[in-house]
């Protein structure tokens, strides 16, 4: 803890807002937010809990085999234990400030599609359960909305089933939006325990000035009924560019710039940390030239840095880890030097990125094998999938687009390049959901009771512990050991 950052101690002090480019609490203490993201509770993501494709997809494929009374015992069971107090407890034991909470709109909803703007009752239940978790232990929570009606991106953690964002082009589906921030504003607005609002993860279009203009009229809507909160805005592609973001900086208050900021030699199955990763050199230097372009926005507005999500894969090759820790510790390094908060991904998963993990041996976990070792063959996940096995099939598919349309490495919003594009349409989801019936019939038979101790894989005491990572958090957020 830096000399001028103090612990808040009254419920008018915890009151966090944006004074020029820090964020300080009402005694005008700086509060640097240093955290982890919850992924995979509240939003679920295929690499951290193991099914193919999207999570609405795998819903309805559990509930299809399991029966209306099953399915709700394992969901019951699962949000009421992937994240309690026992978590948010062992994250402050590490020094984390701050958890940033990914939600799948659906979840505020009850499943329901298309109906947002007209629904005012939302389910605050599970938010409620993290927000008095948090405030137990003095922990800060930025609520995340990660997936809009439609999808703000054409990603899988947008359970989004299609390559394509079509919130940027349908009304009813912007207005869904803002019924859900004004829903949400409406709910946490005398939280104090709430950092604020991170208004859209990870937007995609090709036009940013879209992106900014719907980001005024959220906020607009927000403030409306909670002027108080801090707003979080990603940057658009995927929390990279805000170069069409300039005016919103005047326009705004109390805002806070959020950059994502993974480096390619700790996501990318073949990266070297340092040395060659595709073809591109990376070592520390490399790293932080990266890091000042996707926050130099921040820098020329006068505003704080936060960086909303970061962090290697891990993949249980202790050489390849090393270099990936090291990795992890030079950008963390770099965000000390530059006075940036962060919130590292993820906090539990499968074993990819958590600091905690469902064990291999967890009734979850062995119920499901057979459809992990599938995935990771055809490497159906994006995040951390491998092409190996496919490349006698996606060859020949590169080299035809790079044939026939030498001039268009990749559309906009998905700029890196056509070979990646490719590996997204024929195995993060042409393959990932035709296997979705498979992983569906891995609970075929399951009842009430079974399912509760499936889901209890997830919970805080059957979890393993990455404490290596845990002590590379704790040497970060300034913790006693």
């Amino acid at each position: 803890m830096n000399s001028n950052e103090r612990p808040a101690v009254s419920p008018e002090t915890r009151w966090l807002r944006v004074a020029g480019n820090r964020i300080v609490d009402e005694a005008g203490a700086t509060v640097t937010l240093r955290g982890v993201g919850v992924g995979g509770w509240l939003n679920m993501e295929n690499f951290i809990t193991g099914y193919p494709a999207t999570e609405s997809l795998q819903r309805a494929a559990m509930r299809a085999a399991m029966g209306d009374d099953a399915y709700g015992a394992f969901f019951r069971r699962f949000t009421g234990c992937f994240f309690d107090d026992r978590d948010a407890g062992y994250l402050a034991s590490l020094g984390v400030n701050c958890i940033r909470l990914p939600v799948n709109h659906r979840l505020l909803t009850g499943g329901a599609e298309h109906q947002a703007v007209y629904l005012k009752e939302f389910d605050f239940s599970a938010l409620d359960l993290a927000a008095r978790a948090c405030e137990r232990h003095g922990i800060y929570l930025v609520l995340d909305l990660h997936t809009f009606p439609g999808g703000q991106n054409g990603d899988w953690h947008s359970d989004n089933p299609t390559h394509y964002a079509a919130l940027w082009d349908n009304p009813t589906l912007l207005d869904e939006g803002v019924a859900l921030w004004e829903g949400l504003a409406a709910h946490f607005a005398g939280n104090p325990w709430v950092a604020g609002y991170n208004l859209i993860n990870e937007p995609a279009h090709f036009d940013g000035t879209v992106v900014a203009a719907y980001y005024e009229r959220l906020a607009a809507a927000v403030r409306a009924v909670d002027p108080r909160h801090i707003l979080f805005l990603d940057g658009n592609t995927y929390g990279t560019d805000f170069s069409a973001f300039g005016s919103l900086a005047q326009r705004l208050d109390n805002v806070v710039f959020a950059a994502h900021d993974y480096a390619l030699p700790g996501i990318a199955a073949d990266g070297v940390y340092p040395g060659s990763t595709r073809g591109e050199w990376f070592d520390k230097s490399v790293v932080e030239a990266s890091f000042l372009r996707r926050t130099a926005f921040m820098r020329e507005t006068g505003t704080p840095i936060w960086i909303g999500e970061f962090g290697p894969i891990y993949t249980g090759n202790p050489a390849v880890d090393e270099m990936r820790y090291r990795l992890l510790r030079d950008q963390l390094d770099i965000y000390a030097a530059h006075g940036a908060g962060w919130s590292l991904w993820t906090y539990k998963d499968l074993g990819m990125q958590g600091l905690l993990t469902a064990a291999s041996d967890s009734p979850y976990v062995q119920r499901i094998a057979p459809v992990l070792e599938k995935k990771k063959r055809l490497g159906v996940d994006s995040w951390g999938g491998s092409q190996e096995y496919l490349r006698p099939v996606l060859q020949p598919l590169e080299d035809l687009v790079a044939k026939e349309f030498p001039e268009s490495p990749g559309a906009r919003p998905y700029p890196w390049g056509a070979k990646q594009r490719i590996g997204r349409l024929v195995r993060n989801i042409l393959l990932a959901e035709l296997m979705v019936p498979e992983f569906g019939e891995c609970f075929r038979g399951v009842d009430s009771a079974e399912a509760e101790v499936l889901a209890s894989s997830f919970d805080f005491d059957a979890c393993d512990r990455n404490t290596q990572l845990a002590e590379v958090v704790r040497a970060y957020t300034g913790a006693a050991a």
